[in-house]
């Protein structure tokens, strides 16, 4: 096989089709070839040298075998600046990977030649001819340009040529190496399911809407009684459905413009830009988001930025109401109260009664208080309920004063007497041994105990402990033992003394 194909690392290279001798295989592109013409011998090449020696290989004979010899059409046929070889190639190109595939013509045909290059020369010598669908001169008399310009100037133009682009190739910036095409898959886009390549969504919006009208037929004549000339219900039947059709059609489209058109697919910049905003912000612009249907994007843009000023003016008189209310005067003054605040608000309120509850939490940071401001007012009317007057108003009982001294001088000290379990009648109490219970590390010695004499796993006591709790908390922290009994959900006399036992420790308030 006497032809080859150029490969090529880049795009308008040399590239283009090469011939080499199937004896020798020396290059005979560039110059005179030999073929043989004979059918057993396909694309048999040979340069001048092994052809003068008579040499052979495969099935070629040359004694009785018929050849050929071919010269380089280096000549202009059509153009001043293309041969017969470069319209040739430029033809079997297109032939191969169809028009339009500029890149893979201008590398088949070679010679440095561009894509722009190659599709403004086919424009213009074959499709804005005057004799369309042939070139100007495509009569095989018209021989003025191969006179005017001789085979021996019209090659040395095409070397020197080739030689600059060379050079250009060769001092040009290296290339930005290929990336992968995006494919239209739903994998290849931000947005997990998203089909860049046809602009549709892997799951659309009423994504069964076509299963109704996939075996609907209309054949010409169908749905018009020939006696009466009214429509048949069948078909009004059909058309109905396919009005109903349509309409969803039409809410399909109509969501994916507002996609396009506030460009929501642009997730992680939108992500980037939400994550710059703080939470009263996101909050209100996720409310505001609905209003984006019925308006352009730039009027969104727009009415979003409107309100995140008035929220910041909103927070902004807020601020100066609470320093006024602290008799602040000067903005020296309101900073370093928003920087004290913000030191008080990270070490967290002071551990109270209730904070017990979190002792066994070792290495777990207190979470700041949660201090209601007029953003959150704004966007969040409904706040939690708080612990009035700072604590509880029954203070724990049986609490006996001891004496205790500090530096040498006495100081009243309180200790808390022990809670005793009565012990349920009939009943044998559980023993935590060494094996493994669950929430058993949670608790103290004296929740084991009370745990153990009342028969109630350490999983079940704490889900208990804090139901009441929070029950409590809702009444201000004070709690019935009537109420402690219903929500407890157990035997009247193990609830009757776990409700002693919260109000012995200070958890609860007894109501």
């Amino acid at each position: 096989m006497g032809v080859i194909k150029k490969k090529t690392s880049a795009r308008s290279t040399e590239g283009g089709v090469k011939f080499v001798c199937d004896v020798c295989s020396s290059d005979v592109t560039a110059t005179v070839r030999i073929r043989c013409a004979e059918a057993v011998c396909h694309e048999f090449d040979l340069c001048v040298s092994c052809f003068s020696e008579a040499k052979t290989a495969r099935e070629h004979d040359p004694a009785t075998h018929a050849y050929q010899v071919i010269e380089q059409h280096s000549i202009p046929i059509f153009t001043e600046d293309w041969g017969a070889d470069e319209e040739l190639a430029l033809l079997e190109g297109a032939e191969t990977y169809g028009l339009g595939s500029w890149a893979d013509i201008a590398d088949h045909i070679g010679g440095f030649r561009t894509k722009d290059e190659v599709r403004d020369h086919y424009l213009q010598t074959y499709i804005y001819s005057s004799k369309f669908p042939l070139p100007e001169h495509c009569s095989p008399a018209d021989k003025e340009l191969s006179e005017r310009i001789p085979r021996d100037v019209f090659q040395a133009r095409k070397k020197r040529r080739i030689e600059e682009r060379k050079e250009e190739a060769k001092n040009a910036p290296p290339a930005t190496p290929k990336q992968k095409p995006t494919a239209s898959v739903p994998s290849c886009h931000e947005v997990q399911g998203y089909m860049p390549g046809r602009l549709e969504f892997e799951t659309e919006y009423f994504n069964e809407a076509e299963e109704a009208v996939q075996h609907m037929q209309f054949d010409p004549g169908d749905g018009v009684n020939p006696r009466t000339g009214e429509m048949e219900p069948e078909m009004e039947l059909k058309m109905a459905v396919m009005d109903i059709y349509n309409s969803r059609l039409d809410a399909r489209v109509e969501r994916k413009k507002i996609i396009f058109e506030h460009n929501l697919l642009e997730y992680r910049k939108n992500a980037a830009a939400d994550k710059k905003r703080t939470k009263e912000e996101r909050d209100l612009l996720n409310k505001a988001k609905p209003f984006a249907r019925m308006m352009k994007h730039d009027d969104f843009v727009k009415f979003c930025d409107g309100l995140t000023y008035e929220l910041q003016l909103r927070q902004a008189i807020a601020q100066l109401y609470e320093w006024r209310a602290n008799q602040i005067d000067t903005l020296q003054a309101g900073e370093k109260y928003e920087q004290e605040k913000q030191q008080r608000q990270t070490r967290g309120p002071p551990l109270g009664q209730f904070d017990r509850l979190s002792s066994n939490r070792l290495g777990k940071p207190t979470p700041p208080f949660d201090t209601p401001t007029a953003a959150s007012l704004l966007t969040a009317p409904d706040l939690p309920e708080r612990l009035k007057n700072g604590g509880l108003s029954t203070p724990p009982p049986e609490r006996e004063p001891n004496g205790a001294t500090t530096n040498g001088v006495p100081q009243p000290q309180y200790t808390k007497a022990k809670f005793v379990v009565k012990p349920l009648p009939n009943s044998v109490p559980l023993k935590f041994g060494k094996e493994t219970v669950p929430d058993l590390q949670l608790l103290t010695p004296e929740e084991r105990e009370i745990c153990s004499v009342l028969r109630i796993m350490p999983k079940s006591y704490n889900a208990i402990k804090e139901h009441m709790i929070r029950e409590a908390l809702k009444h201000g922290g004070a709690l019935k033992k009537k109420v402690a009994k219903e929500t407890s959900r157990i035997d009247v006399n193990r609830a009757s003394q776990l409700f002693e036992f919260f109000v012995h420790n200070g958890w609860i308030a007894r109501g």
